[in-house]
Parts: structure tokens; C-alpha cells; sequence
């Protein structure tokens, strides 16, 4: 792979797909773009495969001057290679997801998928300041569009409310941006992570990244934009937008909040870990109200995503490996729940959890889809569901037991609303004829679900294979906030809210 620039490539192929679609007919245009996110699968795998896990921190770096200290530099660490992935092997489900569903503007759709792809890559690849910053706002472009023009009844309200949220949430990241390229002299990403920001400017900064990755993640209580986008939103742009944009916040805090401003991270720790328990008892108990499936799964996505936040915000190696790990996890298994909304969706056309009832009946293969999913979104021994949440919270107990005490209840609740909706749905006497009527899993429906199905359980029972590549950059983090803030055993503090813990950065625990 030496001299090639695989992460340029990833970004062209669907972005000249994304252009092509643009003029061809409605069929051509969905078999492009298959094409296109297909190949870009294909340059993941290649991506994955020549990736050096015990080698440098940054891999595969592309580099080239724009203008002035704006240039065009792409590069991963573990971190970024797994979410990247995570991207590309959605995409092509999305693709078939839309298949038959979406029927106007086709071609439009199609490539506003595209340009979604192009983004979140770049994204998570850029490593400069004002490139990571396009990309990271851009994204809003294509989901609002997506929202705005296939969504439902609502779609109008629900696509201004999503793009007005996260675009004021990051204007305070640009003023940010700026200050520190000036102070530090640089826009590059890996050149800020080992720059050391005065104590007192580290609040102000992590502040005002804080503004903008909590709305992404989302967290309580500027949450609210979540259900709405999801319940207008087409199925593929909710499989997109749980799936991966939501980890868009998660990645900011590994990569600027916690590398840049770790004094400030270790100082205002007690409000993530306050607004992460009252986001995973309260939308939890939200999620067990509802009767719309789509919002009870938005509202689930919350809590499962506070579960990140504390296990980042630990500070050791179980926390953030965990929250990854949940971050994979949810990706996938919020992503195939949706799938099995729009699945029944399509056949009766209605999210009315009440609506339902006894599907396991006339459609048992739809039904144990669903249980294995349900069961992951749990956290179920045996699933990618019950590695993550495990680790994370098992990171946070070593911090704060309080924090964990009450994050653990939220498995507990999730049990309660996941299998209430699945009783409800897939148990009991089939309640009209409609329902009767509906047919099992197709033949495309199926080869949508099991990748899905087969990686989560990958991820349940052989984690390492996705802890592995990310293992050297939880040690770097950890080595980089002990070095702001040096580690004593005798500490009297360690392991409070709100201070620096023991961040050891030992190779394996």
C-alpha cells in the first residue's frame, strides 16, 4: 500500500458515483450507486487488512498544501479505521434498504447517500483543523436533504429542527478552531493533540467543542432534534444517522476534548457523568412510553450513547475501549432495528407499535431477526451489545461507583422497553387480517439483515479482533492524559468525578 493513496480513493469513488447518479435514469442510478459503496466496502476491507497494528500512530497520511496552513492531509489511527469501517459496511445496506421503498427523485436520493458517505470518511479521516471542520459541518447538507425531501408528514419541521441544532452547536467549535491554529500556530490535528493549552483556555476550548459534539451524540438534554429526525426520516437516512453520524460526537471527544484539553476533562468530568446518568434513567423511561417504534428506538439510542460518554470520560483503558466497542455496537444494532422497522413498515405501512401483534406467527424469520437484535440492544452475553457496555461500565465503577450504580440501571430498563415492543409485536394473536397478509423476509431483506447479524455476533464473541487496531491509541490517550496531569498512588482524589483518575497506559489489563 506504500504510496497510494487509499483514503483520497475512498473519498472519489462515491463522490464521482454521487455526481453520475445525478444524470441517469432512476434504475441505473441505484445500481451506481451500489456499485460505488460496494467498491468502497471492498477498499475498507483492503484498508483494514494492510493496517499495522503494533506500527505508527498515524497510517496511510496523504498531505498536501491548499492555501496558506489549510491543506489537504488525510490520515488514521485505530480509532478512525474502526468507525471508518463501520461507514462503509452501512452504506451499501442503506443502498438496498431504498431499493424499492423510495420511488421519487431517485436518482437525487441516491446521491445525496453518496455525498453522506464522502463526508463521514472524511471525516474521520481529516487531519487538518479547518479540512476535519468542512467535512464535519457538511455532513448536515445531504441528511438534511435526505430528511427534508423523503421523510414523512413532518419532515419539513424535523429536518430545520436536526440542521438548526447541530449547526449552532458548532459555531462556538469554529471560534475554537480558530483561536487555536492561531495560538499554536498549526491546523494540524496530530501537531494540536500534543500541543499544551493553558489550564484556564482549556476550559474555555473544551467548552465550546462540548457545545457542538454533545448536540451530535446527542446528549440530555439538547437531545431533542433525535426523535424527530428519526420518526420523518426514511429508513436508510435513520440506519445512517444512528448508525454513524451520531458517533461523529463520540469522535470528537477522543480526538480533540480528551487529547487537547485534558486538564479541562479532568476538571469538568462530573458534568458528563451527571448529564450521562439523568440521560440513561430519563429517556429510558421516555423509550417505555412510547407507541411509535422509531421514536422508542431514537429515544433508546440516547441512553446507549450516555453509556459512551462515561466510559470515555473515565479515564482508563476498560472505559474507552468499552465505549468504542459501544459505539461499533450501537452503530450496528440501532441501525438493523430500524431496518426492522421499515421492514414491517413497508408492508403496512405504519409505525403504530399497537398495530401489531403476533408477526412471529406469519413471519418467523422477520421475528428471530428481530430477537437477535433486540437481544444485542440489551447487552446479551454472547453479543456485541454486552462486551461494550460491560467494559464501559466497568471502567466508570473504577472512577465513580455512584455514576455506574446509575448507569446500570439503564440495562435494566432497556430490557424492559426492548422486550415490551418485541411482546408486543412479534407475541399474541395476529389482530387484523392485514397483518395476517404480510409476507416473511424476502430474499434482499435477508441478505440486508445477516451481514449484520453475523458481525454482531463477530463482535460478541471474538472482541479482540475489533480491540486490537484501536489498543496502541487507548495507550497513547491515557499516556497523554497522565502527563498532564501526573499519577500518584497515594492520591487522595483518584477516582472522583470531576479529577483525573489513575490513566495507566499499559499495552493490556
Amino acid at each position: 500500500m506504500q504510496g497510494f493513496p487509499i483514503l483520497s480513493v475512498m473519498l472519489a469513488v462515491p463522490a464521482i458515483g454521487a455526481l453520475a447518479c445525478l444524470f441517469l435514469p432512476a434504475q441505473t442510478a441505484r445500481l451506481v450507486a451500489l456499485a460505488a459503496t460496494l467498491i468502497d466496502l471492498a477498499l475498507g476491507v483492503l484498508l483494514w487488512a494492510n493496517y499495522d497494528i503494533g506500527g505508527a500512530q498515524w497510517q496511510f497520511v496523504e498531505s498536501a498544501p491548499i492555501f496558506g496552513r489549510f491543506g489537504w492531509a488525510l490520515g488514521i489511527d485505530g480509532f478512525a479505521l474502526m468507525l471508518i469501517m463501520l461507514s462503509v459496511f452501512l452504506m451499501p445496506i442503506c443502498i438496498g434498504a431504498s431499493w424499492r421503498s423510495v420511488t421519487e427523485r431517485v436518482p437525487e436520493y441516491m446521491a445525496a447517500f453518496l455525498f453522506t458517505e464522502v463526508l463521514m470518511i472524511g471525516t474521520f479521516a481529516a487531519q487538518d483543523l479547518l479540512l476535519f471542520y468542512v467535512f464535519f459541518e457538511a455532513g448536515l447538507i445531504p441528511m438534511y436533504l435526505i430528511i427534508g425531501i423523503w421523510g414523512g408528514a413532518n419532515r419539513i419541521y424535523a429536518s430545520y429542527k436536526f440542521f438548526l441544532y447541530t449547526l449552532l452547536g458548532s459555531v462556538l467549535m469554529l471560534v475554537a478552531m480558530l483561536y487555536m491554529s492561531q495560538t499554536a500556530g498549526t491546523t494540524s490535528i496530530p501537531a494540536l493533540m500534543a500541543y499544551d493549552f493553558p489550564a484556564h483556555v482549556q476550559t474555555w476550548l473544551w467548552l465550546a467543542f462540548f457545545a457542538s459534539f454533545a448536540v451530535k451524540m446527542p446528549m440530555w438534554p439538547v437531545h431533542t432534534w433525535l426523535p424527530d429526525a428519526h420518526v420523518q426520516a426514511p429508513t436508510a437516512g435513520s440506519v445512517i444517522l444512528a448508525g454513524v453520524l451520531l458517533k461523529l460526537g463520540g469522535y470528537g471527544f477522543l480526538r480533540f476534548s480528551l487529547p487537547m484539553f485534558p486538564e479541562a476533562s479532568g476538571q469538568l468530568t462530573w458534568l458528563i457523568f451527571a448529564l450521562s446518568a439523568v440521560a440513561v434513567v430519563y429517556t429510558s423511561l421516555v423509550a417505555l412510553v412510547q407507541s411509535d417504534m422509531k421514536k422508542l428506538i431514537a429515544y433508546s439510542s440516547v441512553a446507549h450513547m450516555a453509556i459512551v460518554t462515561v466510559g470515555l470520560f473515565a479515564f482508563n483503558r476498560q472505559g474507552i475501549e468499552g465505549a468504542m466497542i459501544v459505539m461499533l455496537s450501537h452503530g450496528l444494532v440501532s441501525g438493523a432495528l430500524f431496518l426492522c422497522v421499515g421492514v414491517i413498515y413497508d408492508r403496512l405501512h405504519t409505525r403504530e407499535i399497537a398495530r401489531y401483534g403476533g408477526l412471529s406467527i406469519n413471519m418467523p424469520r422477520y421475528a428471530l431477526f428481530f430477537l437477535l437484535f433486540t437481544m444485542a440492544s440489551i447487552g446479551l452475553p454472547g453479543t456485541s451489545g454486552f462486551v461494550g457496555e460491560f467494559l464501559s461500565l466497568m471502567g466508570t465503577y473504577r472512577v465513580s461507583t455512584w455514576a455506574a450504580l446509575i448507569c446500570t440501571t439503564g440495562i435494566i430498563l432497556g430490557a424492559a422497553y426492548a422486550l415490551y415492543l418485541y411482546r408486543r409485536v412479534a407475541y399474541g394473536e395476529i389482530k387484523s387480517e392485514e397483518v395476517r397478509a404480510m409476507p416473511d423476509l424476502s430474499s434482499r431483506e435477508l441478505w440486508l439483515l445477516a451481514p449484520i447479524a453475523a458481525v454482531v455476533l463477530w463482535m460478541g464473541v471474538y472482541p479482540e479482533s475489533f480491540l486490537a487496531p484501536m489498543r496502541n491509541d487507548v495507550g497513547r490517550l491515557l499516556a497523554r492524559i497522565e502527563r498532564a496531569t501526573p499519577h500518584s498512588d497515594s492520591n487522595p482524589t483518584a477516582g472522583k468525578p470531576g479529577l483525573i483518575p489513575a490513566a495507566r497506559a499499559e499495552t493490556h489489563e
